[in-house]
């Protein structure tokens, strides 16, 4: 997974670090990413969460990551759609914000499934890449299909 996030594979460092700012996120925040699991077998399948974009704004980051195995299961989708409903009902967010690595179409795919808005590119600096970039506004309704 890492390959889409990261120029090279995280280091222990780099793990706990990464661990650290998420428990800290939950703390202050009120959100993190959580981890997936599949019902049926208990396999972990990846993770899917929010993070601070913008907070002043109320505008947060959308984030999964998925198991190779687990591609093309529409697990994605449906954690993204929980996890966006949390921060719209839950913390008031005005908009989610989410990214994706140029090669990566099939994120793509699932945050315009979801009704994300494509607004342009920004500059990711752990790839050095400009990834695309979505918005979701508020009026978004957790009951698309």
């Amino acid at each position: 997974m890492t390959r889409f996030f990261s120029r090279e594979p995280l280091s222990y460092k780099a793990v706990q670090e990464r661990l650290n700012t998420e428990i800290e996120c939950a703390t202050t925040h009120r959100m993190q990413y959580w981890l997936i699991f599949e019902l049926a077998s208990h396999k972990h399948v990846g993770c899917c969460g929010l993070r601070p974009y913008r907070p002043s704004e109320k505008i947060y980051e959308l984030g999964f990551h998925l198991r190779r195995v687990f591609w093309g299961k529409g697990l994605a989708t449906e954690a993204a759609r929980a996890v966006v409903a949390y921060g719209l009902e839950n913390l008031a967010a005005s908009a989610i914000f989410a990214g994706h690595h140029p090669a990566n179409t099939a994120s793509r795919k699932v945050l315009l499934r979801l009704g994300f808005e494509e607004t342009g590119t920004e500059l990711y600096e752990p790839t050095g890449l400009y990834h695309p970039s979505c918005i979701l506004k508020s009026s978004w309704t957790a009951t698309l299909p």
